[in-house]
């Protein structure tokens, strides 16, 4: 490509950035001037964002951009000046030409170009009344709205005057003078960014046990000093010889020496600590910072599709919305915009009326839709409300029973809350014949399974002739999780607060058997009651329990108490996702480091449930013995594992440690080859691919060594080929497991088949 040709696609993409952002400026301007066409700074906005575009098109050459613009130009002018009154037909025409200019500008794009011919007619016979008519089919000849999602700029800096055109600029320079530069930075990039600085927090909280140890040694060093300072006394008391006295004021002075040591690297430690964590704590905020994006940024065309949904019904209705401003991931707001959209044409087709029939109702032509977002504890809250009819709650009950979802007997008595539930069953619709709008079933339930995606929650309230409202809260990003850390089995596991209810001590003597259940009574209700040993597959903890720490867990109507051991305290956790290659991991939906480096499983609230359901049905769920909780009392088989990978090696560990197995771990061949020869092992799981040792060299070793050549030796690889396989098995290893297994039960079956169960 010759420079020439760069500079051409340089400025084409400028064009396209300027495009997309002036268009927004004419939307939102445009649907402002329908509401009041006479507002001069609406009209002076629009006008300058039409002419800015209009010489941003000649200067890269696409005409059919000019001609769009200078229309619209003029029409805006026009009104400007007093001489046209913006009607509704005119801003129909305007906001026709502002999709148009984004076709235009959007590379590989054919529908721009072949339209404009049909939008200058129509812009002609609007500017001029005395022009022949357009027939009605050139004139409501449609153009499908084009959103382009904006390339990833995390950085975020003030908005730009808007009718202060890119294009003359440097590229890169976006801001003029004195502005913030804004960078292209890949998510993927971004993320590898929030991982690191993530580690260098955690890895900063582990310079605390070295300073801790400084400290010890100063008291210990203090004390020997004062000891020899006695010592002094009593020999000086027995007349001593001066040489015995003279090594001893020597070694005093030694001591001085150390102590003065001791002290500065203790100080100059605890200094780099601090300032290390604060640094570190700086970096991950920014990096942080770097993903979060307005919430105004998921609102792009909402407000222009509410408008032109609401005039395809023979409806006027407008969309309002507050915290607009409100920080939010990135990645969240990608997937908040399918579920928002639907939610709000869901509120123009079904809960806005007519003009004539809110009229009769003593209400305003125009209908209202309201869409908030805030912050709290961490989570994005929304509420979106309209102020149209609400919920016809007779008609659902007819829609429920004539689906046979419930008997009319059992819907007569169900409550307003009970009855909502239903609207977001798979399927489920009100509407009995379908239009391009809804009435096809896939309405609240593709909303709510993308809303938990997400992590969060989604509630619907509504008042008889007022309005629904939808209750949304989302985490405000998927990288870090709000958790309760908690211990069950002497392993530390983390709750995600979004699901927790509450937590609770529960006395043994308030738990009661109903059914073959276990519960407890709390407000005015019955909780089931399961333990999270059985559920996570952990040891049960020894000694006396007079009463139990309870989590309470909700997942939409179901709610369960979960007995653990100890609470942790709540912490926010930096989501660490596990390896894809692992499989579904059951019960567990990703891992995170604790602030002394330990690793931490975050539950999955929604697989957990769905394995106390399991477990009800098939009659397996354990009771929790009140009282005396009784250990194991055998030992148990201890292994070592040994994997360079963290997650791989605590993904192990904490499969057999579930099955009751002791573990070690090493994180390569020599490390485990040390473990080895100062601990005693009942088996020996190993990696091939590590650093300092391989695999095959620790068999080999193994092998050679007569006090471990009878100990059972599993190969763990990602590598799944035969010469692999010969390789490993011909070192001497008594197993070969390939990584992709972890998923079943492949690992736990190959190690009791080697060394039989953990007590065994």
């Amino acid at each position: 490509m010759t420079p020439e040709q760069m500079r051409d696609a340089s400025l084409l993409e400028l064009f396209s950035l300027e495009a997309e952002a002036q268009t927004q400026v004419l939307s939102a301007g445009l649907m402002a001037l329908e509401r009041n066409p006479t507002q001069a700074d609406q009209l002076e906005a629009c006008m300058r964002a039409a002419h800015s575009l209009k010489g941003a098109a000649r200067i890269v050459g696409i005409d059919a951009g000019v001609s769009v613009a200078h229309v619209m130009e003029d029409c805006l002018v026009a009104a400007q000046e007093g001489r046209l009154l913006l009607r509704a037909e005119h801003i129909d025409a305007l906001l026709r030409g502002t999709d148009l200019l984004l076709h235009i500008a959007t590379p590989g794009d054919p529908a721009g170009e072949a339209a404009v011919p049909a939008f200058l007619a129509q812009m002609a016979g609007l500017l001029d009344p005395a022009a022949a008519p357009l027939p009605p089919a050139l004139a409501a000849e449609p153009v499908v709205p084009v959103f382009v999602p904006p390339v990833v700029e995390p950085v975020l800096s003030d908005p730009e005057p808007e009718a202060e055109p890119l294009l003359p600029r440097k590229a890169g320079k976006r801001g003029g003078e004195g502005g913030e530069r804004v960078l292209r930075v890949t998510a993927d990039r971004l993320n590898s960014l929030l991982d690191l600085s993530s580690k260098s927090l955690v890895e900063t909280q582990r310079l605390k046990p070295y300073l801790a140890t400084l400290q010890r040694l100063k008291r210990m060093h203090g004390q020997g000093m004062r000891a020899l300072d006695g010592l002094k006394s009593q020999l000086e008391d027995s007349g001593q010889s001066l040489e015995v006295l003279d090594a001893l004021a020597q070694t005093q002075r030694l001591l001085v020496e150390t102590q003065q040591i001791l002290q500065q690297q203790a100080a100059d430690l605890d200094e780099f600590g601090w300032q290390a964590s604060q640094r570190a704590q700086l970096l991950y905020d920014t990096a942080l910072a770097c993903r979060m994006r307005p919430f105004a940024d998921v609102l792009t065309g909402q407000s222009r599709m509410v408008r032109d949904l609401g005039r395809s019904l023979g409806k006027q209705v407008r969309l309002q919305i507050d915290g607009d401003k409100t920080q939010v991931d990135r990645d969240v707001l990608e997937k908040l915009e399918a579920p928002l959209t639907h939610l709000l044409r869901n509120a123009v087709d079904h809960g806005i009326e007519l003009p004539e029939q809110r009229l009769l109702a003593g209400k305003p032509e125009d209908g209202a839709i309201r869409l908030r977002a805030s912050h709290q504890a961490g989570m994005l809250i929304l509420e979106l409300s309209d102020d149209g009819a609400g919920i016809d709650l007779q008609r659902l009950r007819r829609s429920i029973v004539q689906r046979g979802l419930s008997p009319a007997e059992t819907v007569a008595q169900m409550s307003e809350a009970e009855l909502l539930t239903f609207l977001f069953l798979p399927g489920f619709s009100m509407r009995d014949t379908v239009t391009e709008v809804s009435g096809r079933g896939v309405g609240l339930d593709a909303v709510q399974h993308m809303v938990r995606d997400l992590r969060g929650s989604i509630e619907l309230t509504q008042q008889a002739g007022q309005g629904c409202r939808f209750h949304l809260e989302v985490p405000l990003t998927l990288s870090v999780v709000r958790s309760l850390v908690v211990e069950v089995g002497g392993e530390a596991y983390a709750f995600p607060l979004a699901h927790i209810e509450r937590t609770l001590e529960v006395a043994a003597e308030q738990i009661v058997q109903i059914e073959g259940r276990q519960h407890f009574w709390h407000e005015g209700r019955h909780i089931g009651l399961v333990a999270a040993t059985q559920l996570l597959n952990r040891p049960t903890a020894q000694g006396d329990q007079s009463s139990l720490r309870v989590v309470v867990i909700r997942e939409r109507e179901q709610l369960y108490g979960v007995a653990v051991e100890r609470l942790i305290g709540e912490r926010v956790l930096v989501v660490m996702p596990l390896d894809p290659r692992l499989g579904k991991v059951q019960d567990i939906s990703a891992g995170a480091l604790l602030d002394d480096g330990s690793v931490v499983l975050i539950v999955d609230v929604e697989d957990l449930l769905r394995s106390v359901e399991k477990l009800l049905s098939t009659g397996r769920l354990e009771r929790i013995e009140r009282g005396v909780q009784g250990g194991r009392g055998a030992s148990r088989k201890r292994i070592l594992v040994v994997d360079d990978s963290l997650t791989v090696r605590e993904l192990q560990r904490k499969l057999l440690s579930n099955r009751g197995f002791e573990v070690a771990v090493a994180v390569d061949g020599m490390d485990g080859w040390n473990a080895l020869r100062s601990e005693a092992f009942d088996m020996l799981i190993t990696d091939i691919d590590m650093p300092r040792m391989d695999g095959i060299e620790l068999v080999t070793l193994v092998r050679r060594d007569q006090r471990l050549q009878a100990l059972p030796v599993m190969v763990v690889s990602y590598k799944d080929r035969e010469e692999d396989r010969r390789r490993g098995l011909d070192a001497g290893a008594d197993y070969y497991l390939a990584k992709a297994s972890f998923h079943d039960d492949a690992l736990l079956d190959a190690v009791v088949e080697l060394i039989g169960d953990a007590q065994g």
